[in-house]
C-alpha cells in the first residue's frame, strides 16, 4: 500500500469541500450583485465566495508540495519527464475536459485556461528548474509572489501577440484570446504568478522528506504561517503595495471589514497569497498527528483530488441542467459561456448551501473507492488521474 502525508491530504481535502461550494453557487445561485462588490454585496454573499479564495493558492501550493515528495522516488531525470508530462495533461485537461463541463460547446470556440492551465504551466517550470538549488528556486519564488506587483503601473502590450503573451503569462484577467474564427482561448488565471505558489510549495516540500524532524517541520509551518499573515496586515494597513485595490472605510464596520479583505485574487495579488497561504500553512502544521472523523472525511477526498475536481463539476452540470429543464426554462446551447447558465435560472443561497452538502455527500463514496483503488494499484496512469 502507498504511504500518504496525512496532513497534506486533510488540509487538501478541506479546500477541496469549499471549493465545491464555489462551484455550486457558480452554476446554481441566482443572478445578482458581484459577491465581491462591496458596494452592493451582503456579509453573508461576500464570505461564501471569499472563504473560497484559499482554494487555488492551496492547490498550486500543494502540487509544489508533490512534486518534491515525488522527485524523491524517481531521479532527476525521469521527474523532469513526469513533471513536463503532467503538466502537459493538466493543460490539456483545462482546454478538452473544463472547457467542454463548462460550455457544453462541442466545438470548442471557448477553451478556457483556468486553475488546471496554471499548475500545468507551473510543473513545466519546474521540470526547466529542477537540477537548480533549492535555495534558488526559493528566490525565484519570492521575487515572483513580493515583486510582481511592481507591474501594476507598467503599461504592459494589450495588443497583437505580445498583448496576448501578456495576458497569458502575467495578468490573465478574463481575456478573450483569438486564435481563429470565432475562437477565442479564454484566459482567466495567468501562469507566471501562479507558478510563485508552485515553486514555493516544492521549497516547503522539502520539510516532508522522509528523516525530517516532525517537531521542526511543525514550527517551521507554524512560523511561516504566522509570519505570512501578520506581513499581509501590515502591508494592508499601510495600503500602498501588494494590491492594486486599495481598501477603504465603507458605510459601516462590517464593510469596511469586507474591503480590507477584498484582495485580488486574478492576477493573484502579494497580499492575495499573504492572506491564503498563512493560514494555510499554519492548517498543516495543525492537522499533523490528527486522526478523528473530520480529518478522515478530509482525507477521502484529498487522497483523490483529480478524480474529485472533474467529478464533481460533472454532477454540478447534471444538477444544472437538471434543474433548467424542470423550471421549464428553455435550453440554448447556441451561446455557449465560460460558466453556462439559462436565463431565469437559479436558486436562492440557502439552496445553494443544501445542493452543496448533497454534492459532498454524493462523492463521498465514489472517492473512497477511488482512493482505496489508487493506495493498492500501481498502473502508470493513477499518477494523472
Amino acid at each position: 500500500m502507498k504511504e500518504r502525508i496525512q496532513s497534506i491530504d486533510i488540509v487538501r481535502g478541506l479546500i477541496m469541500i469549499i471549493m465545491t461550494l464555489d462551484h455550486t453557487r457558480d452554476f446554481l445561485h441566482l443572478a445578482g450583485p458581484p459577491p465581491l462588490d462591496v458596494q452592493r454585496t451582503t456579509v453573508i454573499l461576500f464570505f461564501t465566495r471569499w472563504i473560497t479564495h484559499f482554494c487555488a493558492p492551496t492547490f498550486v501550493f500543494l502540487s509544489g508540495v508533490s512534486a518534491c515528495l515525488a522527485a524523491q522516488r524517481r531521479t532527476t531525470g525521469q521527474m523532469t519527464t513526469f513533471l513536463l508530462k503532467r503538466g502537459t495533461w493538466l493543460i490539456l485537461s483545462d482546454l478538452l475536459i473544463i472547457s467542454l463541463i463548462f460550455s457544453f460547446d462541442v466545438h470548442y470556440h471557448f477553451p478556457v485556461l483556468e486553475v488546471l492551465w496554471a499548475i500545468g504551466f507551473g510543473m513545466i517550470i519546474l521540470a526547466l528548474l529542477i537540477r537548480a538549488p533549492k535555495k534558488f528556486i526559493a528566490v525565484v519564488a519570492i521575487l515572483i509572489i513580493a515583486g510582481h506587483n511592481l507591474l501594476d503601473n507598467v503599461d504592459l502590450p494589450k495588443n497583437g501577440i505580445p498583448g496576448n503573451l501578456t495576458t497569458l503569462l502575467l495578468n490573465g484577467v478574463g481575456a478573450l484570446i483569438p486564435i481563429g474564427a470565432n475562437r477565442f482561448i479564454f484566459a482567466i488565471y495567468a501562469a507566471i504568478p501562479w507558478t510563485g505558489a508552485l515553486l514555493l510549495g516544492y521549497v516547503f516540500g522539502h520539510l516532508y522528506k522522509k528523516g525530517y524532524n516532525a517537531a521542526k517541520r511543525q514550527k517551521i509551518l507554524k512560523l511561516s504561517g504566522c509570519a505570512l499573515i501578520v506581513l499581509f496586515v501590515t502591508l494592508r494597513l499601510i495600503n500602498h503595495y501588494g494590491d492594486p485595490a486599495p481598501w477603504a472605510v465603507q458605510q459601516n464596520t462590517a464593510h469596511t471589514l469586507l474591503s480590507f479583505l477584498n484582495v485580488s485574487k486574478q492576477t493573484p495579488s502579494l497580499l492575495f497569497m499573504l492572506m491564503t497561504l498563512g493560514p494555510v500553512l499554519l492548517l498543516l502544521s495543525v492537522t499533523e498527528g490528527i486522526s478523528n472523523r473530520v480529518t478522515r472525511f478530509c482525507t477521502v477526498y484529498g487522497n483523490v483530488p483529480y478524480f474529485y475536481f472533474i467529478a464533481h463539476l460533472v454532477l454540478l452540470r447534471i444538477i444544472n441542467v437538471a434543474g433548467v429543464i424542470l423550471a421549464r426554462i428553455p435550453l440554448d446551447f447556441q451561446k455557449p459561456a465560460p460558466v453556462w447558465a439559462a436565463p431565469g435560472f437559479g436558486i436562492p443561497l440557502w439552496g445553494v448551501y443544501l445542493c452543496w452538502i448533497a454534492v459532498i455527500a454524493l462523492m463521498y463514496y465514489p472517492c473512497r473507492q477511488y482512493g482505496r483503488y489508487k493506495q493498492t494499484h500501481s498502473g502508470w496512469w493513477l499518477s494523472y488521474i
